[in-house]
Protein backbone atom coordinates (compact mmCIF):
# COMPACT_ATOMS: atom_id res chain seq x y z
CA UNK A 1 0.00 0.00 0.00
CA UNK A 2 2.72 2.13 0.64
CA UNK A 3 4.03 2.26 -3.00
CA UNK A 4 0.47 2.88 -4.23
CA UNK A 5 0.85 6.45 -1.57
CA UNK A 6 4.45 7.17 -2.84
CA UNK A 7 3.06 7.26 -6.24
CA UNK A 8 0.21 9.46 -5.48
CA UNK A 9 2.57 11.80 -4.31
CA UNK A 10 4.81 11.63 -7.36
CA UNK A 11 2.13 12.28 -9.68
CA UNK A 12 0.49 15.25 -7.56
CA UNK A 13 4.41 16.63 -7.49
CA UNK A 14 4.33 16.33 -11.52
CA UNK A 15 1.24 17.91 -11.56
CA UNK A 16 2.63 21.24 -9.58
CA UNK A 17 5.80 20.99 -11.64
CA UNK A 18 3.96 21.14 -14.95
CA UNK A 19 2.37 24.04 -14.14
CA UNK A 20 5.93 25.35 -12.54
CA UNK A 21 4.64 25.04 -8.89
CA UNK A 22 7.02 26.51 -6.28
CA UNK A 23 9.01 25.65 -2.97
CA UNK A 24 6.97 22.61 -3.14
CA UNK A 25 7.34 20.26 0.20
CA UNK A 26 6.25 17.06 0.81
CA UNK A 27 5.88 16.42 4.32
CA UNK A 28 5.81 12.66 5.37
CA UNK A 29 3.72 12.11 8.51
CA UNK A 30 2.89 8.45 8.57
CA UNK A 31 5.79 8.22 11.86
CA UNK A 32 2.80 10.52 13.59
CA UNK A 33 0.40 8.39 14.80
CA UNK A 34 -2.38 11.40 15.19
CA UNK A 35 -1.92 12.98 11.51
CA UNK A 36 -4.65 13.68 9.77
CA UNK A 37 -2.94 12.06 6.93
CA UNK A 38 -0.21 9.91 5.51
CA UNK A 39 1.06 13.04 3.38
CA UNK A 40 1.38 16.88 3.33
CA UNK A 41 1.69 18.23 -0.54
CA UNK A 42 2.42 22.67 0.10
CA UNK A 43 2.64 24.44 -3.00
CA UNK A 44 3.01 27.82 -3.22
CA UNK A 45 1.81 29.63 -7.17
CA UNK A 46 2.39 32.83 -8.41
CA UNK A 47 -1.60 34.73 -8.47
CA UNK A 48 -4.80 33.13 -8.32
CA UNK A 49 -5.29 32.22 -11.94
CA UNK A 50 -1.81 29.97 -11.25
CA UNK A 51 -3.43 28.49 -8.12
CA UNK A 52 -5.93 27.22 -10.31
CA UNK A 53 -4.30 25.83 -12.82
CA UNK A 54 -1.66 24.19 -10.43
CA UNK A 55 -4.98 22.36 -8.95
CA UNK A 56 -6.59 21.25 -12.27
CA UNK A 57 -3.05 20.27 -13.02
CA UNK A 58 -3.29 18.00 -9.96
CA UNK A 59 -6.14 16.26 -10.78
CA UNK A 60 -6.04 15.67 -14.31
CA UNK A 61 -2.21 14.54 -13.49
CA UNK A 62 -3.48 12.66 -10.90
CA UNK A 63 -6.67 10.60 -12.62
CA UNK A 64 -4.15 10.03 -15.53
CA UNK A 65 -1.02 8.66 -13.58
CA UNK A 66 -2.78 6.45 -10.95
CA UNK A 67 -6.19 6.66 -11.75
CA UNK A 68 -7.48 8.60 -8.36
CA UNK A 69 -9.20 12.01 -8.12
CA UNK A 70 -9.79 13.99 -4.79
CA UNK A 71 -12.29 13.30 -2.48
CA UNK A 72 -13.21 17.43 -1.55
CA UNK A 73 -11.42 20.63 -3.41
CA UNK A 74 -11.69 23.92 -1.68
CA UNK A 75 -11.10 27.14 -2.28
CA UNK A 76 -10.62 27.71 -5.58
CA UNK A 77 -13.30 30.33 -5.80
CA UNK A 78 -10.30 32.74 -4.26
CA UNK A 79 -7.55 30.57 -4.87
CA UNK A 80 -5.17 31.89 -2.07
CA UNK A 81 -5.45 28.78 -0.53
CA UNK A 82 -6.44 25.56 -2.07
CA UNK A 83 -6.88 22.43 -0.35
CA UNK A 84 -7.29 19.18 -2.39
CA UNK A 85 -7.79 15.95 -0.06
CA UNK A 86 -6.81 12.32 -1.68
CA UNK A 87 -7.62 10.61 1.76
CA UNK A 88 -4.06 9.88 2.99
CA UNK A 89 -2.62 12.82 1.12
CA UNK A 90 -4.27 16.45 1.34
CA UNK A 91 -2.41 18.77 -1.12
CA UNK A 92 -2.23 22.48 -0.13
CA UNK A 93 -1.69 24.94 -3.01
CA UNK A 94 -0.36 28.91 -1.68
CA UNK A 95 -0.47 31.91 -2.28
CA UNK A 96 3.13 33.03 -1.16
CA UNK A 97 1.93 35.36 2.16
CA UNK A 98 -0.83 33.00 2.81
CA UNK A 99 1.53 30.45 2.54
CA UNK A 100 4.12 32.61 5.13
CA UNK A 101 1.30 33.17 7.37
CA UNK A 102 -0.14 29.65 7.89
CA UNK A 103 3.28 27.98 7.75
CA UNK A 104 1.69 24.82 7.57
CA UNK A 105 4.71 22.84 7.13
CA UNK A 106 6.24 23.43 10.27
CA UNK A 107 2.58 22.61 12.15
CA UNK A 108 4.03 19.12 12.29
CA UNK A 109 7.32 19.42 14.16
CA UNK A 110 7.71 15.52 13.74
CA UNK A 111 7.05 15.71 10.36
CA UNK A 112 9.82 14.75 7.60
CA UNK A 113 10.22 17.53 5.42
CA UNK A 114 11.36 16.85 2.10
CA UNK A 115 11.70 19.97 -0.33
CA UNK A 116 11.49 19.29 -4.04
CA UNK A 117 13.71 21.94 -6.09
CA UNK A 118 11.79 24.41 -8.35
CA UNK A 119 12.43 23.47 -12.54
CA UNK A 120 13.31 26.80 -13.77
Amino acid sequence: MKKKKNELVEAIVEGLQDKKGRDIVVADLTGITDAVCRYFVICSGGSPQQVQALAHSVGDTCREKVAAKPLAVSGLNNAFWVAMDFADVIVHIFLPEHRSFYDIEHLWADADLQSIPNLD
